[in-house]
């Protein structure tokens, strides 16, 4: 039963999330929430470690949680389902771009998953926004907005992004290694 649940949840974020790694975010969140293959912290993890190293999000993440949930054959299960639905999608629109490739209608279509893309990624990114910069708990109406606010991370992210804009010849595992260090150190 787990294998097919793990089939399932990672084929239909496979199928849904156009637009790749990030776009698969709200969908892993909706797993975290449902299963307990890995928290929603779990996934923040998995995304630091994630965009550090080689491979999409996506396929680490599953990779991740199919073996918590089932071991090798788990992990197999699940980066395998996570990937089936871009394999038959290429073959299928590869068929159909060969005999469409002109069509008016073809080429709306692809202008119009733009935005939905760029939506998902950009959803994905205010979560990680706010659960990395702020204490959303801390909320309790306008007048805690201070305590909401993670002043250290916060300087810390702008900090880090003028030195990013400023210094673009710097290769960029050296500014993910200083935020793995200063996480260390301050500990948000």
């Amino acid at each position: 039963m787990i294998y097919l649940q793990l089939f399932w949840e990672f084929f239909k974020t496979g199928l849904f999330s156009i637009g790749g790694g990030l776009a698969t975010l709200p969908f892993l969140q909706e797993i975290a929430q449902n299963y307990p293959w890995f928290t929603p912290n779990d996934l923040l993890d998995m995304i630091a470690v994630s965009e550090s190293t080689p491979g999409p999000l996506g396929v680490n993440v599953s990779t991740y949680a199919g073996f918590h949930a089932a071991g090798i054959p788990g992990a197999l299960v699940a980066t395998c389902s996570l990937v089936l639905p871009s394999v038959i999608t290429i073959i299928l629109v590869y068929r159909a771009l060969a005999k469409f490739r002109n069509s008016k209608l073809v080429q709306d279509g692809f202008y119009g998953l733009r935005p939905a893309s760029a939506g998902l990624i950009f959803s994905a990114l205010l979560e990680v926004f706010a659960v990395s910069l702020l204490h959303t708990g801390s909320w309790n109406g306008p007048n805690s907005l201070l305590a909401v606010l993670n002043l250290p991370a916060i300087a810390f992210f702008f900090l880090l992004s003028a030195a990013i804009w400023k210094l673009p010849k710097i290769h960029p595992i050296v500014f993910i290694g200083i935020g793995a260090v200063f996480g260390i150190l301050f500990q948000f």
